[in-house]
């Protein structure tokens, strides 16, 4: 359901969002009624906070947003809003910028996001909010959308979304858009030149995959986006514990955002000539499944000892980026589940940015302060390069110290990208760890939209 409309009725409640000190003032202007019912019930502008205030007659005259301390346009006081409030039409009261308003809509939207794919009951129902004046409504539909797509796959259970069903989904995206795609399956991988995908993947019966669409005038600048689609790791032969395992499902979710970046980039018409590679794989236990200590061929010729299997999404990612590489586009992108290095050192909601370009990479940070996306930037501290030396093959999958996780993943995956000059490694969790408005608890794309709005203003026509 849209859950917004395109102008009030005579029902349409009023809905007053606040500053800490904007209501101060707002709260002198009120009828004396409505003064006694907010200061009678303590309600403070709170960041979110939300009151009903009612009117002589019972019902509901108006509702009281609060948006805490004046810090620019936030998306997530919004989205508290459609939980919270009854069935009915609402409309913003408060005069908002372009910028502003377009946030509030699209907090408003998040905030009706529910997987209800395998819930049995009536499906989750919300009020509707009048179009904010000034709100660019397909800016807000493109960002909602491309939301709802990576949320929707990542909490898909692995039972339901493995290699093939991952790459259904890249095949929905690629026709909506008249994008051209092509899906290489199983020992077709090492044929084609794909054999550390093919190798991470064989060991399960649900075949590997590599995912390749293709968009854009052949002419306009080159934009590759690389995801990691691990649709299960189980850690292969060196298994994970249950804990470890338990949320694996989300391992695909670098696949995931990468999908909803190529739909916001397609939706949005950026003069580009957009390539997606997606590498599709479980990473199983059998007989065929690849050992510790095996030394894997790739796309690019470098040979990888496996030092790990549990550290597959580099594996996966090398053959996809090499080829990536091998184009030498004006830019490459890649989003993975990678480490838990990475959480480790920014928690679960800020994804580690890597770039071998100081232009691309303040761009990316000031487009995600700009639309509360945000993201923090790491070294490629070239020094711990060292760690990842094998006495028998060119490098190691994982790297010979436990510290530093995050750099030494990203400096295995630089070593297969030496042709784009502005290269970019998002490693990101893809997992709200914790529920919150707007941010239920489950699969999550973070950084696509700070990187969809960089990506706006680099490509403009």
């Amino acid at each position: 359901m849209d859950n917004f409309a395109s102008r009030a009725n005579a029902k349409t409640v009023p809905i007053h969002a606040l500053t800490t000190s904007a209501y101060r003032a707002w709260l002198k202007g009120q009828p004396k009624v409505t003064q006694a019912w907010l200061k009678g019930t303590k309600y403070s502008p709170d960041s979110g906070k939300v009151t009903l205030v009612p009117g002589r007659d019972g019902s509901v005259a108006k509702i009281v947003l609060g948006l805490g301390k004046d810090k620019g346009p936030s998306i997530w006081p919004y989205a508290n809003l459609p939980g919270k409030l009854p069935k009915g039409r609402y409309s913003l009261a408060t005069v908002l910028t372009p910028a502003a308003a377009e946030q509030a809509a699209l907090g408003w939207a998040l905030g009706t996001y529910h997987f209800a794919r395998y819930k049995t009951g009536a499906p989750k129902t919300f009020p509707t909010l009048v179009w904010p004046e000034g709100t660019d409504r397909r800016a807000v539909e493109r960002a909602r959308d491309a939301t709802f797509l990576a949320r929707d796959l990542v909490n898909t259970p692995a039972a339901d979304l493995g290699p093939a069903e991952l790459a259904d989904a890249a095949v929905l995206v690629a026709e909506a858009h008249d994008a051209e795609i092509e899906i290489t399956v199983g020992e077709d991988l090492v044929r084609d030149g794909y054999p550390a995908i093919y190798a991470v993947g064989k060991g399960c019966p649900r075949e590997p995959r590599l995912i390749d669409i293709r968009w854009g005038d052949e002419d306009a600048p080159k934009l590759t986006l690389v995801g990691k689609g691990v649709v299960f790791d189980s850690g292969g032969l060196d298994l994970k514990s249950a804990a470890g395992m338990k949320t694996m499902k989300k391992d695909m979710g670098g696949a995931a955002s990468t999908l909803a970046l190529a739909q916001m980039v397609m939706d949005a018409g950026l003069s580009v000539r957009l390539r997606v590679l997606i590498p599709s794989v479980e990473n199983a236990i059998s007989g065929t499944a690849f050992h510790p200590l095996d030394v894997l061929q790739t796309r690019k010729g470098i040979t990888v000892e496996v030092g790990n299997t549990d550290a597959e999404g580099r594996l996966v990612l090398c053959d996809a980026l090499a080829e990536a590489d091998s184009e030498d586009p004006d830019l490459i992108i890649d989003f993975a589940t990678l480490t838990g290095a990475a959480r480790v050192a920014l928690g679960t909601e800020l994804p580690a940015l890597f770039s071998t370009s100081d232009e691309v990479a303040a761009a990316i940070l000031s487009s995600g302060q700009t639309c509360g996306d945000p993201l923090w930037r790491m070294p490629l501290f070239r020094a711990y390069r060292r760690h990842l030396d094998s006495r028998v093959a060119d490098i190691n999958n994982i790297a010979s110290v436990g510290q530093g996780g995050a750099i030494t993943a990203a400096l295995f995956l630089n070593e297969f990208v030496q042709r784009c000059d502005a290269w970019v490694h998002v490693d990101t969790m893809a997992y709200n760890a914790q529920g919150r408005p707007g941010r239920p608890a489950g699969g999550e794309m973070f950084g696509v939209r700070a990187m969809f709005e960089m990506l706006r203003l680099r490509y403009a026509d």
